[in-house]
């Protein structure tokens, strides 16, 4: 089994155990003498070369891991990409970036095309520290371990051992018991690992908090907004959370009474505020999974089936689940190859059927963008232009989940159920951002601390209408299961920010089918090069969350969900 799930969809052009050969290849970049223009263009061109291949083995190291996590050898290669690979990486890619922002040349170069470029270089010139390399290479142990804890993570359901995604999809259960069930069973699973999650956390933030200090910093969220470096500030991120809370919150608050009077519950608790309306999974096995987003993703434009069906064909979607697979799913992109490839860890689930159709939008939009101006380099990778192409891919088939739930009130569920979760995007993503504002601005919190202050969060935003009486310790260590917190921290308000442009989308969708589709298309094969605002406009939407944005996207989002009749 082992051999199935590794070395059939990335190239591995270069030998990372030969960390010597992989040393001398980026230091002789370093040797280069750049005289002109055009040969700081040149020099660019072969330092992109190399880094694709480093990038497209390290991804196809990291994917193998997130598909077999106790593969030993698989563990092996990761881990030495991680330890031995990724400091060396960090120590060149400081002196390469020192190398270009010193070229007298470097104002030379076309603004258009460089000028991000320049701006992100020069920013992490600024920002390295080369203290800071093993502490980074440590926090990328402490998420490993995280991964490998909730890969194994199994769960007893009568009588047999379940996997953790198993128990999750029996939340969408029609059966009241079932779900409450399906609840408590989840609860304790996270009680079980709750000491190792607090333990990776608490040293995952002192660490954090280092490397910003390190930085020069007084805090690692302060580091991380000039990281990304993000085209809005953080009190932009503060006023977006208030104006959530008093535009979106209400209207979330009048839908859970719809949906609570539809279930006929007298009170509506956590297992309630699933989506559970309609009779079946709506598949049994993954390849009818497949088969039926092929059909939909066709039925909306060609090129979107094309591309799945060639990343079905060719080994690049692994979407079952299994003991020892990774949780989560994502979309990543192999540089070298040209492709993308989707993880996921599904049971038979709606959330699973419309995750498929999200990482969907990233590789259409990840196909594109090669097509038209080759690997996407990090520097351009924003995720609130990603994120639009993903929500908006699932807001584009929402006219075509009756394939899937033929059933007419199976059917209309299902649409409901797909703007209820595009809600729970304005507003979960948020309450996961402005968390983790607080864990880092308070570094010297208690694991109590935390779980308190996440329950009391959730209680503002998503669990505002529910019942949360006796749960609330539950509740409050439930951020345990939400990778983004360990892996990839700040990276929430990205989903948020990106919904509100993909209710623009489903907006010009209603009023112009076609031209929403080419709007899409233009923009998700749009130059990365330009600001986020720009990329949005060429889609047809504004990158906009002031407060009469946000307003004016909730009473649109409530109204199309009322009008499904």
């Amino acid at each position: 089994m082992t051999q199935d799930l590794r070395h059939n969809y990335y190239q591995e052009l270069i030998d990372l155990q030969d960390v010597e050969g992989v040393e001398a290849q980026i230091r002789s970049l370093l040797d280069v003498s750049i005289d002109s223009v055009s040969e700081l263009v040149e020099w660019l061109k072969d330092e992109k070369n190399l880094m694709i291949k480093i990038e497209e083995a390290m991804t196809g190291h990291q994917v193998d891991f997130y598909r077999n996590t106790e593969d030993a050898e698989i563990k092996s290669t990761y881990l030495h990409d991680q330890q031995v690979i990724q400091p060396l990486l960090m120590k060149y890619e400081a002196k390469l970036n020192e190398k270009f922002c010193e070229s007298p040349y470097l104002h030379q170069l076309d603004e258009t095309r460089y000028g991000l470029m320049r701006r992100v270089r020069e920013s992490k010139v600024k920002l390295f520290r080369e203290e800071n390399i093993p502490l980074m290479v440590k926090e990328q142990e402490l998420c490993t371990k995280y991964s490998e804890i909730m890969g194994g993570l199994t769960v007893e359901w009568d009588g047999e051992e379940k996997p953790f995604p198993f128990i999750q999809s029996q939340l969408d259960h029609l059966d009241r018991a079932v779900r409450e069930k399906a609840y408590y069973k989840m609860g304790s699973a996270f009680l079980q690992i709750k000491p190792d999650m607090d333990a990776i956390m608490d040293e995952l933030i002192q660490l954090r908090h280092q490397i910003a200090l390190n930085a020069g910093f007084e805090n690692y969220r302060d580091y991380m907004f000039v990281v990304k470096n993000r085209e809005y500030s953080v009190q932009d991120c503060y006023d977006f959370h208030e104006n959530v809370e008093k535009h979106i919150i209400p209207a979330w608050n009048r839908l859970a009474d719809v949906f609570k009077a539809k279930l006929g519950v007298d009170t509506y608790r956590p297992w309630d505020n699933t989506a559970k309306l309609m009779k079946n999974p709506p598949y049994a096995e993954v390849s009818t999974l497949m088969d039926g987003v092929s059909e939909i993703l066709g039925k909306t434009d060609p090129y979107f089936a094309d591309r799945f069906d060639y990343m079905r064909e060719n080994g690049l979607l692994d979407l079952g689940d299994r003991k020892g697979k990774s949780p989560g799913g994502f979309c990543t992109s192999l540089p070298v190859s040209g492709d993308t490839f989707v993880f996921a860890n599904f049971s038979p689930t709606f959330f699973s059927l419309i995750a498929l159709i999200h990482e969907m939008g990233h590789a259409v939009n990840g196909y594109l963008e090669f097509s038209e101006h080759g690997p996407i380099e990090d520097y351009q990778q924003r995720m609130e232009v990603a994120e639009l192409y993903s929500h908006g891919m699932e807001l584009l088939l929402l006219d075509k989940l009756d394939r899937f739930y033929p059933d007419e009130e199976d059917f209309k569920n299902a649409q409901r159920e797909e703007l209820r979760r595009a809600f729970t995007m304005l507003f979960g993503p948020l309450s996961g951002d402005l968390f983790q504002h607080w864990m880092y601005t308070n570094p010297t919190h208690t694991a109590k601390e935390r779980d308190e202050k996440y329950f009391e969060i959730s209680k503002r935003y998503g669990l505002n209408p529910v019942d949360t009486s006796g749960l609330e310790e539950g509740i409050g260590m439930s951020w345990a299961g939400t990778l983004h917190y360990f892996e990839v921290p700040f990276y929430n308000i990205e989903y948020s920010i990106s919904m509100l442009g993909a209710l623009q989308l489903l907006e010009n969708y209603q009023k112009d089918p076609e031209q929403a589709i080419e709007s899409f298309k233009k923009g998700a094969s749009a130059d990365y090069n330009q600001s986020i605002a720009a990329i949005y406009k060429e889609t047809g939407v504004s990158f906009d969350f002031s407060e009469p944005a946000v307003k004016r996207m909730g009473e649109f989002l409530e109204k199309v969900i009322q009008g499904i009749h």
